[in-house]
């Protein structure tokens, strides 16, 4: 009997202690906020310190273009076991993972490239927007995950389905973007400085084509004839003015010097100047255009019997006019020492 009595008596004891251990679970991981692990919903509300974090989460976050963020696990620490957890009577929740099992689900991650490709949520571009990897090795933006486990009231990854999960906050997608960012900024750079380039070249080398050569040609005829318009005087007539007064003094000092130059001709000059008149053989007075006349010229008096004749002149340039002519055009020019009516050179003349 005293046996049987100390039986129940050890069984009644085992009752109470496992009704006390689940009684404990239950107030604990149902009733109290800090050991909620189902309802995602319950970590926002935990006290003053959490939301103190997510803060200066928000603000590491603002300042990610100045120094890189670090990478941490967002899920906060598991609490202590309950009695019935420690006695077996209820399944101990999953150890944490490593540093190392870390490592090697973001070296999974990377080789299926889950930072690469969009958001499996809202299939947008993680860019530098927050992002998340799961223990599974997929990532998401961490709004996407959060709204998410807000909707089905479960810690589940959207993809494969494994329940429960850890998260940890990671930069890959961000270093990618901004990758990509500096890889097309210096693309854009290189084809400006190319482009640019290619016009100093094309402005100062001649190209082989001949279409090409043409273009380049016209361009800086084009390029000439604007600089000149640009830095001229602006009154066009008063332009061409000085351009006519600079022609004309220039004709001058040409003239003066040819004068000087002339000297008077000797017999032996006149002789071979009218052998020069015989050659060409005109015998017409280019001013007043009719028949030369004069005994000393047997073909022309050959030719002239039957008109009356008229005094000729024999210039040193080898032409001859009529004599009265000749003074005409004389007294007609404006210059002191007119020129020869036919080649504008100073001339000495003699009656013939």
């Amino acid at each position: 009997m005293a046996l049987r009595k100390n039986l129940k008596s050890k069984a009644s004891s085992k009752l109470v202690i496992t009704s006390a251990a689940f009684q404990d679970h239950i107030m604990r991981s149902l009733l109290h906020p800090d050991f909620s692990l189902s309802d995602p919903l319950r970590r926002h509300s935990r006290g003053k310190h959490p939301q103190v974090r997510e803060g200066v989460e928000e603000r590491d976050l603002q300042r990610r273009h100045e120094q890189e963020e670090r990478e941490y696990v967002l899920d906060p620490a598991p609490p202590p076991l309950t009695l019935a957890q420690k006695l077996g009577l209820v399944a101990s929740p999953r150890e944490r993972l490593t540093e190392d099992e870390w490592t090697r689900v973001k070296e999974r991650s990377v080789q299926q490239e889950e930072s690469a490709q969009p958001c499996a949520i809202c299939r947008e571009e993680f860019q530098l927007q927050p992002q998340v990897l799961l223990s599974c090795s997929h990532v998401f933006h961490r709004a996407c995950l959060q709204a998410f486990e807000r909707f089905s009231g479960r810690k589940r990854c959207p993809l494969c389905r494994r329940e429960p999960y850890e998260t940890r906050v990671i930069n890959d997608a961000a270093r990618l973007f901004q990758h990509r960012c500096a890889t097309r900024i210096q693309a854009y750079w290189r084809g400006y400085m190319a482009r640019k380039w290619y016009r100093t070249i094309k402005k100062t080398i001649c190209p082989k084509d001949k279409r090409l050569r043409r273009q380049f040609f016209e361009s800086r005829l084009q390029e000439l004839n604007d600089s000149f318009v640009r830095y001229c005087h602006t009154d066009t007539e008063a332009f061409l003015s000085d351009i006519d007064r600079s022609l004309s003094s220039s004709r001058r000092v040409f003239q003066q010097l040819e004068r000087k130059s002339v000297s008077e001709p000797q017999e032996n000059d006149w002789d071979r100047i009218k052998s020069q008149v015989i050659q060409r053989g005109v015998w017409d007075c280019p001013i007043c255009l009719t028949a030369l006349s004069n005994l000393s010229l047997p073909t022309v008096s050959a030719r002239s019997n039957h008109q009356q004749r008229r005094p000729t002149v024999l210039l040193s340039c080898s032409h001859l006019f009529h004599q009265l002519c000749l003074e005409a055009f004389e007294a007609f020019s404006a210059d002191s020492r007119p020129l020869c009516p036919l080649c504008r050179s100073a001339y000495h003349k003699k009656p013939i």
